[in-house]
């Protein structure tokens, strides 16, 4: 019985949820795409094929058992589906939101592969976690028993709160430290509402905080308190910092006035609004209002800056990218989504120069694909004498981020970093080469994805959980 349920694929079309009007949406930050209703839940999910090898899966990061949570789903038991995702996964509908989908669960859908089109897993992962919160399934964080070891978590993004998750369940204290004034990390002040609205992330926060877990926040480490003194305090340390140097051009005239940074600019607009007092918003610093906008760079963050560009009122927004459209490393959805509510994207660009202080335009060098750099993709080169002059009020460098030079922030030059300047760790226990310290996420794999940081801090919270054991046989001995 059970099924017949699923295997629909043939007879039903997918069919994502529906997305609010592009030009309603665009004067606003609430998430664009609406509810699923539970009977247009349950049909998406019957058409799983219910692989013998579901790619789904094994493409997740996270290993979530997609094919039964989705089984669940068409059959109308949506606790347990519920139950399910929150096992192998802390936030799953942050994941359902943000997490790329077409890129990995969907991407590698057989159905799919099959001309069917893909099963909207990552709208189904958030309907069912989405509908536990409502219902009450969502249950408090209650350890089976207190133990005395503590734990010290440098950073309130994934990582470190899917470890604080993973730890406190095992009774163990601990204590998360963020340089930022709100727990979440980039979830919080770099990925606009229109794509997570921040009461997902805060009620997550909250079950944290309400389990027991202390967050010193407004701390920066190698200032407000050492290393040292961190690692004095606690059993054992994790290192989740995230990656927050932004790269920058290379250019002698990129300090002018009006050319800032995607980090500053995402978080100026995300500190709006939760109601906070931000100068630099308010000054028009970095307020897109009213202004022609240049944003370069092709990955997610750029879209965030063009999307959240788009809603502060720019006369004009344009996206710069040196390469075309099929090789960029952005969401191809999230392309989409900006196109649909005004972005200009000039695909084989990049800029040379920047004319006025403030910026009042960019010099625009066009750029065709050549041969195949060491990645294997092809590497852009620069078409002699084709420059022009773009105008631009405020230009937004979305061009990636690069890891802060921690062991000399810190003090602490025994710990091992790699060339690129991210920390050296286990790749399955995500130890360092400093005893009983731990490191996760972007600080270790450089900038990538909230799914991965989930992945890297429940492996380390699993690992710390063997390392304090171990500690305390030896002392007990």
């Amino acid at each position: 019985m059970a099924l017949q349920r699923m295997l629909k694929f043939v007879n039903t079309a997918r069919e994502m949820p529906e997305k609010r009007d592009a030009t309603v949406r665009a004067t606003d930050f609430n998430e664009i795409y609406r509810e699923f209703a539970a009977a247009k839940a349950a049909e998406q999910a019957s058409r799983c094929s219910q692989c013998g090898v579901p790619y789904c899966q094994s493409h997740c990061p996270l290993h979530n058992n997609i094919p039964d949570w989705l089984r669940l789903t068409a059959e109308g038991r949506l606790q347990e589906a519920y139950e399910l995702s929150q096992a192998t996964n802390t936030f799953p509908e942050i994941c359902g939101r943000i997490c790329p989908q077409d890129r990995l669960c969907e991407g590698n859908c057989v159905i799919e592969q099959s001309g069917h089109g893909t099963v909207t897993i990552g709208a189904v992962e958030k309907y069912i976690t989405d509908t536990a919160w409502d219902m009450g399934w969502v249950k408090p964080i209650k350890p089976h028993g207190e133990r005395a070891e503590s734990v010290g978590i440098i950073g309130a993004g994934p990582g470190g709160l899917a470890a604080a998750d993973v730890l406190r369940r095992a009774g163990v204290q601990v204590t998360v430290y963020d340089r930022y004034d709100r727990a979440g990390g980039l979830m919080t002040y770099g990925i606009p509402s229109f794509k997570l609205e921040k009461d997902v992330v805060m009620n997550r926060v909250g079950q944290l905080e309400q389990a027991g877990v202390q967050m010193v926040l407004n701390c920066t480490v190698g200032e407000d308190i050492s290393f040292d003194a961190i690692r004095g305090k606690h059993d054992a340390v994790l290192i989740a910092t995230g990656v927050y140097k932004s790269r920058d051009f290379d250019m002698p005239d990129a300090a002018v006035q009006g050319v800032v940074r995607a980090i500053d600019f995402l978080t100026a607009s995300n500190r709006k609004s939760f109601g906070d007092d931000v100068p630099e918003f308010d000054s028009g610093e970095l307020n897109a209002m009213g202004k022609r906008v240049v944003v370069v760079g092709g990955g997610d963050t750029a879209m965030d800056c063009l999307r959240t560009a788009i809603r502060q009122g720019a006369a004009s927004v344009k996206c710069l990218y040196r390469r075309d459209r099929t090789n960029m490393p952005g969401s191809q959805r999230e392309v989409q989504n900006a196109e649909e509510e005004g972005v200009e994207f000039v695909w084989m660009t990049t800029p040379k120069g920047f004319s006025g202080n403030p910026v009042s335009s960019v010099t625009v060098q066009r750029m065709r694909l050549g041969a195949p750099d060491v990645t294997g993709r092809q590497a852009p080169e620069i078409i002699d004498g084709a420059d022009y002059e773009e105008g631009a009020d405020l230009v937004i460098k979305a061009l990636g981020f690069e890891p802060e030079p921690l062991p000399r922030l810190w003090g602490e030059d025994a710990l091992e970093v790699t060339r690129w300047g991210t920390i050296k760790a286990d790749f399955q226990t995500h130890a360092t080469s400093l005893p009983g310290v731990y490191a996760v996420g972007d600080i270790v794999r450089g900038a990538s994805l909230v799914v991965w940081a989930i992945r890297d801090g429940r492996e380390a919270g699993t690992a710390m959980l063997a390392y304090l054991a171990e500690a305390a046989q030896i002392a007990a001995e």
